[in-house]
């Protein structure tokens, strides 16, 4: 399930949840009881990164850092 930042426009409490995509999103804030609660707008937490993410899935060794074309596990084997 998706991790929703809240900011409340009358009193500036935060607050991150743990909702479903279907669910209605909260109106009325915890701290203050005002109904402007609302959903902020955030970057996401993580990157799918290459030609398609499945190319990273379940490699090991050298063929694991494709979006990298290969280089950090070429020079960890140089330097060790």
């Amino acid at each position: 399930m998706p991790i929703y930042e809240y900011v409340c426009d009358a009193c500036g409490f935060e607050k991150d949840v743990i909702q479903k995509m279907s669910d209605a999103p909260l109106k009325d804030c915890p701290t203050c009881n005002e109904a402007s609660f609302r959903k902020r707008i955030s970057a996401a937490g993580f990157r799918l990164a290459g030609s398609g993410w499945y190319e990273t899935d379940f490699k090991t060794g050298s063929k694991k850092n494709l979006a990298d074309g290969g280089k950090s596990s070429a020079s960890e084997s140089a330097a060790g």
